[in-house]
């Protein structure tokens, strides 16, 4: 059965480990995207975000402190369990796709009724600076659900318990273009074998399948899991899978025109090919996953 187009669940954020900050910095700025300040986890952690004018946004991700990661660990923090075996297995790349919450509590008895949690809730607090050196807090509170096929991909609920003020001016503004994420794109040899944990995150039962894999709409992008085969038609590259399991391979954002984004990437000297109605620019130092850029319509 859908869910009336109200109730889906929108995309939070996409969690980016990148090797530091500065190098995902240097990459992104290149690709024509405005980066907030660094900001530290109080758990070890820390991004340097890219946020989008329709409320999502991207996390780089890097290990600020070693010795706090270890001890997060220990403590069954597994936001930092995840990120540390994924940086293990993969170095870079899109590790966790997340998705808004009025409840993480609820969503988190749900995914370990279904025997499809991650860990335990994760609870904490940190500071935000703005462009304008105001700074404020947040507090959040996350669910982990995760498939043990997949090492190296899961998702989260993000409650935002003490929002941070939503006002944030120049972050909006890129210069390639940038409005919001469009596409989150997996990939995976049999999509439909994972099709269960994405039903469980995204509360949606309506996937579309098709001859590349399988979509789900959510109220504000759609997550594609692809086979190989699949991702090379759509993305004009290749996608090696070495093993089974879910796999973070693209992210689309959508634009507001093709011709400003692709004038900013080639100002810039950044390669980027076209593949139908899409400008796709390859993994690079900094940048782990595959970034597509497709216009509004």
């Amino acid at each position: 059965m859908s869910h009336p187009m109200s109730a889906l669940r929108a995309i939070d954020h996409l969690v980016l480990p990148v090797v530091d900050l500065q190098t995902g910095r240097n990459r992104l700025n290149q690709l024509g995207f405005t980066v907030a300040d660094d900001a530290r986890h109080p758990f070890g952690t820390e991004n340097a975000c890219v946020f989008f004018a329709d409320d999502t946004y991207l996390e780089p991700l890097a290990v600020g402190s070693r010795e706090d990661c270890l001890e997060a660990q220990r403590n069954n923090n597994i936001f930092v369990a995840r990120d540390q075996a994924f940086r293990f297995r993969r170095g870079e790349g899109l590790s966790a796709f997340v998705v808004k919450t009025d409840d993480a509590a609820a969503d988190d008895a749900r995914y370990r009724s279904e025997g499809q949690s991650a860990g335990q809730l994760l609870e904490f607090s940190r500071q935000f600076r703005f462009p304008d050196g105001r700074t404020a807090e947040g507090s959040f509170r996350l669910a982990f659900a995760a498939d043990l096929r997949a090492p190296d991909f899961f998702a989260f609920a993000c409650e935002r318990v003490n929002p941070l003020p939503a006002d944030r001016g120049a972050l909006l503004l890129h210069a390639n273009g940038a409005a919001g994420l469009r596409r989150i794109v997996l990939v995976e040899e049999n999509p439909s074998d994972f099709q269960y944990l994405l039903e469980l995150v995204l509360d949606q039962r309506d996937i579309t399948a098709h001859s590349f894999g399988i979509s789900v709409q959510t109220a504000n992008a759609s997550v594609d899991v692809l086979t190989p085969e699949g991702f090379a038609a759509q993305y004009g590259s290749t996608f090696a899978l070495s093993e089974r399991g879910l796999l973070g391979a693209a992210v689309a954002i959508s634009v507001a025109d093709l011709g400003v984004t692709e004038a900013c990437l080639a100002a810039k000297g950044v390669h980027y090919h076209q593949t139908g109605a899409r400008l796709v620019v390859a993994p690079e130092k900094g940048q782990g996953v595959t970034f597509a850029f497709e216009e509004l319509k």
